[in-house]
């Protein structure tokens, strides 16, 4: 059974591409056949990764979804090698329409019944993007019955409602059963942890990368212990 982790959210900026990236440099760590999909039309941040050897897929055709460019994902994702594992990063201009297309076409099902594992994953910030985020978040829990992974990136700003956290969310409440996990990014300081991270993303660098660069020691002290920290918080959701 091949594990295809759907990158999800309407709102754009809020780290879609940072979990990608996240996503595939563990299980590359854990020893994984991994294959990487970029299908952001305006930002493809992820297919910088060159370490990561992205295809970058354009299936939009204006302000819809491109039929036979989609079909090539599908070909893609039904073509998977046993026990390998696909990352696809989606941009939040692809959001509704490619939602709308997977839920019209039964793509998910397909999927399925084909022997694959389908995982979605999505990010939830808090500041100014919360009511967004979690509007994408409510959108993705209407339209779909496969294990939604949610990240709570804290970066932008607290993730609470009226002093309450996001356990306490009726979001959460109500679809406890149906989530397959939350992660919590882990917060550090802006100022020198959050800059560190800012940077090797802004250089599409992994954090291996960086502890083989020639960046001073401190920072790859500091990225290390971010990866460090990271990986734990992921190895805890059994993906």
């Amino acid at each position: 059974m091949a594990t295809i982790h759907m990158i999800l959210q309407g709102k754009g900026g809020v780290g879609k591409s940072l979990i990608a990236s996240l996503i595939t440099q563990y299980l590359l760590e854990s020893g994984k056949d991994v294959s990487c999909v970029d299908t952001d039309p305006v930002n493809a941040t992820f297919a910088g990764y060159k370490k990561f050897n992205v295809t970058a897929l354009d299936i939009m055709n204006g302000n819809d979804i491109d039929p036979r460019r989609f079909d090539t994902l599908v070909e893609l994702m039904l073509a998977l090698p046993e026990d390998s594992q696909m990352v696809i990063d989606n941009g939040a201009a692809t959001f509704v329409p490619l939602a709308s297309y997977l839920a019209d076409n039964n793509v998910f099902e397909l999927l399925r019944e084909s022997g694959h594992q389908v995982n979605i994953h999505t990010v939830v910030t808090g500041g100014q993007a919360l009511p967004d985020t979690l509007s994408g978040l409510n959108s993705l829990l209407k339209a779909f019955e496969v294990p939604i992974y949610i990240w709570l990136n804290g970066y932008f700003g607290q993730i609470n409602l009226k002093g309450k956290s996001f356990e306490e969310f009726k979001v959460y409440k109500d679809n406890i059963d149906r989530l397959a996990a939350l992660i919590h990014l882990p917060q550090k300081k802006k100022e020198t942890f959050g800059r560190d991270l800012e940077d090797l993303l802004t250089n599409k660098m992994t954090f291996q990368q960086a502890q083989e660069s020639t960046l001073p020691i401190m920072t790859r002290q500091r990225l290390s212990m971010i990866w460090t920290e990271i990986k734990q918080v992921i190895s805890a959701c059994d993906m």
